[in-house]
Order: C-alpha cells, then sequence, then structure tokens
C-alpha cells in the first residue's frame, strides 16, 4: 500500500484525472456518436501518459523539489523511490499510454501523445528556470488533451479538424491565468529552486497582474469561437460569457490588491471554469 501510494504521488494521479476528464469531454464534443472503446482507450492511455509527463518532469527536477517546501515530500526528494526505479516507471507509462492512444484509437492520437510528452518532459521543464516564456511552451502539451478528444473522433490514421484546434484554443489561454495565479501564491518557493514563472520580472507585480487579467479578458471570445464556427449553441455561449466574466472579474481584483488571497481566489476560479465551459458545449449536443 505504501509504495502505491509512492508511486501515485510520483505521477500525479489525481492531476491526469483532470487533464484526461477534458480529453474525454472534448471526444463527447466531436463525437456523432459515442463509442465505450474508444473513451475507454482516452482515459487509459491519456492517465498513463500524463503521469509519464509527471514521473520525468520529478526525475528532472529531483534536487530542485527537495528545495521547495511544496514538493519537498514527493517520493525522489524523501528517497521513498530511487532513480532507476522513477525511470522505469515513467518510460513504461509513456510506452503504454502512446500504444494505447496510437494502436486503439489511431495513429495520429499516439503521435499528439508522444508530442505532449517530449514537449512537456524535454523542452518545458528545462525552461522553468531559464524564462517565465516556459509557460507559453508548457501550455502546448498542457492543451493537446482536447485536441486529442477531438481527434480521437475522427476516422483512419486521425484527422486535426477545426473543432479540434478550437477546444486547443480555449483551453491554451485558459492556461495562462491558471498557472500564473498557482504561481503568484507559491512564488516564494519557485525562487527557491530557480523557477521564474511570473510574467513580469517583478514577480507579484502590477506587471503581472495586468497580464493575467489581458488573458483572462482574451479568453471570452475565444471561447465563443464555437458558436461562431456552428458547432455549438447559444446555451454555452452564455455559459461562457457569464464564466469567463466572472473570471475575469477574479483577475481584476487581483490587479487591484495584488494579494495572495485574491490569486488563490483566481486559482480556484480557474480550475470551476474549464470543465464548466467544456461540459457546456457537450450539453449543447443534446440541446
Amino acid at each position: 500500500m505504501g509504495k502505491a501510494k509512492d508511486y501515485s504521488e510520483f505521477l500525479k494521479l489525481r492531476l491526469a484525472s483532470l487533464v484526461v476528464l477534458s480529453s474525454v469531454i472534448c471526444y463527447g464534443v466531436a463525437a456523432s456518436e459515442m463509442n465505450l472503446s474508444i473513451m475507454a482507450a482516452l482515459v487509459i492511455g491519456g492517465t498513463l501518459l500524463t503521469g509519464a509527463s509527471n514521473g520525468f518532469n520529478e526525475i528532472i527536477e529531483r534536487d530542485l523539489d527537495a528545495l521547495m517546501d511544496r514538493t519537498k515530500n514527493r517520493p525522489l526528494p524523501t528517497s521513498k523511490m530511487n532513480v532507476t526505479e522513477a525511470i522505469v516507471l515513467a518510460s513504461t507509462f509513456g510506452i503504454l499510454g502512446i500504444g494505447i492512444l496510437g494502436y486503439f484509437i489511431n495513429p495520429m492520437s499516439g503521435i499528439l501523445g508522444f508530442i505532449a510528452l517530449v514537449l512537456y518532459a524535454a523542452v518545458y521543464t528545462p525552461m522553468k528556470r531559464k524564462t517565465p516564456f516556459a509557460v507559453f511552451v508548457g501550455a502546448f502539451p498542457g492543451s493537446i488533451p482536447t485536441m486529442l478528444g477531438c481527434v480521437a473522433a475522427t476516422k483512419g490514421f486521425g484527422e486535426i479538424t477545426l473543432l479540434a484546434w478550437l477546444m486547443f484554443s480555449v483551453q491554451f489561454i485558459w492556461q495562462f491565468p491558471h498557472f500564473w495565479a498557482i504561481a503568484w501564491r507559491v512564488n516564494d518557493d519557485y525562487l527557491k529552486a530557480g523557477f521564474k514563472m511570473l510574467p513580469s520580472e517583478g514577480g507579484r507585480d502590477r506587471a503581472s497582474a495586468f497580464q493575467i487579467l489581458v488573458y483572462t479578458i482574451g479568453l471570452i471570445p475565444v471561447s465563443l469561437l464555437p458558436l461562431f464556427f456552428g458547432y455549438t449553441g447559444i446555451f454555452s455561449a452564455v455559459i461562457a460569457i457569464v464564466a469567463g466574466t466572472t473570471f475575469a472579474l477574479q483577475a481584476a481584483k487581483l490587479y487591484k490588491t495584488l494579494s495572495s488571497e485574491d490569486a488563490k481566489k483566481l486559482m480556484f476560479g480557474s480550475f470551476i471554469y474549464l470543465p464548466v465551459v467544456q461540459l457546456a458545449y457537450l450539453i449543447d449536443k443534446f440541446l
């Protein structure tokens, strides 16, 4: 039981479940009819792949994790797992995840899964200590699950449709206020490891808060693009406007106060915003 808990913490399986949810919802939005075997492959393959990405991230950052309060109790810094064990586990999960997506769904799904894994582990992770631009790079693998869900609804080799790009775009823009709200709260911890996650060199300053506000406002028109292109209806548009406006007001409050408490509210607001809007897109199919 102890080892299972260590593996779960190492792979961040709770977080993986949230990522997989967006993939399954987007599959539901794109599919003309729901195929349970494809949904199962999305869930299993997506969970394995996300776990692998998290695992490789922790392997690369194991010494840095030991410096931060929020990560110092992870399995690698505490020696509950050794590096060889971690590499074998993450590699196994990655290979299985890509294989399941590519074989049981379509080849394009496997390719997208591979790209997400490489971008997250090999590009985003090492960039975090070099430049805040890492958040932009990390937003790509973080948004690929939505595209995966839409590609899973296509036949043959798999096709990246306009709908796939639209779902990707919503999650892509959402990632900036989401990540920056988290970074605002734990910036002191990040600095211990040399991570540069907030957009301004001044850290928790007005410039960072302004960029957060700009992205939350920009999320509103982006979230309406599925309606503009005829994929969704008025119901989801209304939900997207209400959710987006609420989210933007939270960002405006942070811009005014620059307080960690308002950053915390924005962070929780981001957790609520995304599934609410994506579920609204799905519900629109049945209205």
